[in-house]
């Protein structure tokens, strides 16, 4: 899939670049499958801003996509569609019975395909089956981590993991991070990569675009006060040297471990900051 680019006409048209939508074939999403998203602007319940710079935005209806699919079935994809809410491209697909569901779509479907779920279905692209019925080196996409609860691992745009394993009822997955992982094989996958591969090469180009997207500026904590931010105060010479970069309530912000459910320490077999370390 190529990047589309533009005339320099302005400043921001000579550094925008957009995805080419030639895989997409309507327009126009299916209402039952569709529902109303409300703007949270990133606060809670309580109305505490909890994720910042977030915002305005363009209205969206949310589309009601489904990651476990009922079993033994053949589905075929009636469009391939544009989600405002994911990086990813999704699927209307069609069973047996003639209920629609939407999917994460992945490179190789396209409208009139096929594919089909379950322990008996093929080894082949956009197929879904239990990781035990699939070969070691397959690259797989939408992963359960508890089996029958649907897809939690590998659902972005340009995703793919890698079976490296299987051993004891354990399969071992390379993530994109380059985390090594263990999951059940009893888990189901997709065999594939997700769609929309070009997706981490758009540039923005301008602010408006991105306030569009309901994404907010951000202020650097080095030009505030010093009540505002750890970074800020100063003459308005050399910043916070030596201090290690924290957030604005003071927690570290690099190198720190945020992790905080220790018990599934056990599946991960190689974390994805090993390969870094020298």
């Amino acid at each position: 899939m190529a990047i589309k680019t533009y005339n320099p006409t302005t400043p921001a048209q000579r550094q925008k670049t957009t995805q080419d939508f030639d895989q997409i074939t309507t327009r126009k999403p299916l209402k039952s499958l569709t529902r109303k998203k409300k703007q949270n602007a990133g606060r809670n319940n309580q109305g505490r801003i909890t994720v910042r710079h977030r915002g305005g935005g363009v209205k969206r209806h949310y589309r009601v996509v489904t990651y476990n699919l009922p079993k033994d079935l053949t589905y075929t994809i009636e469009e391939i569609e544009y989600d405002p809410n994911r990086s990813a491209r999704i699927a209307r697909v069609k069973d047996q019975k003639g209920i629609y569901y939407y999917v994460i779509a992945d490179t190789s479907m396209k409208k009139g395909g096929k594919f089909t779920t379950g322990e008996k279905a093929t080894i082949e692209t956009s197929n879904r089956l239990p990781l035990e019925q699939i070969p070691v080196g397959t690259t797989v996409y939408a992963i359960e981590l508890t089996p029958g609860r649907g897809a939690q691992i590998a659902r972005s745009a340009g995703t793919a993991v890698q079976l490296m394993a299987k051993e004891n009822g354990y399969a071992t997955l390379k993530m994109p991070s380059g985390e090594f992982r263990k999951v059940l094989t009893t888990c189901e996958a997709s065999i594939g990569t997700v769609s929309n591969v070009q997706h981490q090469n758009i540039k923005i180009g301008s602010a408006g675009r991105r306030r569009r997207k309901g994404i907010r500026p951000t202020v650097r904590g080095v030009v505030m006060n010093a009540a505002d931010h750890p970074h800020g105060g100063g003459d308005g010479g050399r910043h916070g040297a030596g201090k290690a970069p924290r957030t604005p309530w003071g927690q570290l912000a690099l190198g720190y471990r945020t992790r905080r459910n220790k018990q599934t320490n056990k599946y991960i077999v190689r974390s994805r900051h090993e390969g870094k370390r020298r």
